[in-house]
């Protein structure tokens, strides 16, 4: 039975850790083309991350997911997957990466225990990638999907954040590589988080809705009562094993089943994508160390706090100042 249930009755199953802020792409909607990140001592220690975690999972946590920025580029990080694979009662270890370092690491990631990839992909046009990810290189994602599957992987999910005039001219191109790489996808719409001047987030908003016409036109979608523990509804396609996932924080509100927390790089347990109150677990864990009573006492107390639901809009006001790269994907 799982400790961790909030004032809405909800039961807290799912962890996302963010092991670092830094990130070798410069996505248009995730971060400010010149960042500044955080000071390395600031950062949760790779040993204070596998620390909390085993304090969620002894807590009821069955997922944690390891986000950034790009957390492959933490050092140590397959020392870490390594750790968090052992933990008796954690049912499955994921991680989200922008794919870029896949081919180097894929290998070691799956043999440490790592179950389950999400790998973003916005653009199978050149391009356009280099210039929705300012840095990233299309052909060594692509091949970072391959050598993920290569290395066993059998959960792998794109991810494509679609922003109208930008690349939902690629939707129907999105989907059948998926269906051709045997891998599943969501279409995600744009949260609005962090200020950014690459675009008017209002002008680019595209809806779920209309994503799933445009597929619907082409494939048959079949809605399936299938989860991941994350907030993608899931339909399947006849003829195909690929899954279409649709994350929709704004036309389809997802708060009522919420069953996640965050932590973010320095250490900040966020109850809600969506709000800004948080609680520092950094400074519990630097106060009183290998206290892990005063640890879990600490998540339970916050998790009845968790806020019943995110309030985002679509006009492109930010609600919430701190970038995606600092909350962890």
């Amino acid at each position: 039975m799982s400790a961790l249930v909030d004032g809405f009755g909800r039961t807290v199953r799912y962890l996302r850790i963010s092991v670092t802020d830094r990130c070798d792409f410069r996505c248009v909607y995730c971060m400010a083309e010149e960042m500044t990140f955080l000071p390395r001592a600031q950062l949760l220690t790779l040993e204070e991350i596998a620390t909390l975690s085993q304090a969620f999972v002894e807590l009821g946590v069955e997922k944690i997911r390891l986000t950034g920025g790009e957390p492959l580029v933490r050092q140590g990080v397959l020392t870490l997957v390594q750790k968090l694979g052992e933990l008796e009662g954690l049912r499955e270890l994921a991680m989200t990466t922008n794919g870029s370092g896949l081919v180097k690491h894929a290998d070691a990631l799956r043999q440490g225990g790592l179950d389950r990839l999400n790998i973003s992909l916005d653009s199978l046009k050149p391009e356009r990638f280099k210039a929705l990810t300012r840095t990233g290189d299309l052909s060594q994602v692509i091949a970072g999907i391959r050598a993920a599957r290569q290395a066993g992987f059998t959960s792998i999910k794109l991810n494509a954040v679609l922003l109208k005039g930008r690349n939902d001219d690629e939707i129907l191109d999105l989907v059948s590589f998926a269906r051709d790489e045997e891998v599943d996808i969501s279409f995600i719409e744009e949260m609005s988080l962090g200020t950014i001047s690459e675009h008017n987030r209002g002008e680019t908003y595209l809806s779920s809705d209309a994503v799933r016409e445009t597929i619907e036109q082409h494939h048959q979608l079949l809605p399936t009562t299938e989860t991941s523990l994350g907030p993608s509804r899931y339909y399947r396609m006849p003829g195909s094993a690929s899954r279409i996932g649709f994350i929709s924080p704004h036309s389809h509100n997802f708060c009522d089943a919420c069953n996640r927390v965050r932590v973010t790089a320095e250490g900040r347990l966020l109850l809600c994508l969506g709000n800004e109150d948080s609680v520092d677990l950094r400074a519990i864990m630097r106060r009183y160390p290998g206290d892990t009573h005063r640890l879990k006492a600490t998540i339970v107390a916050a998790v009845t706090k968790k806020p019943e639901r995110h309030y985002f809009t679509t006009d492109g006001e930010v609600q919430i100042l701190r970038f995606m790269n600092a909350t962890g994907g």
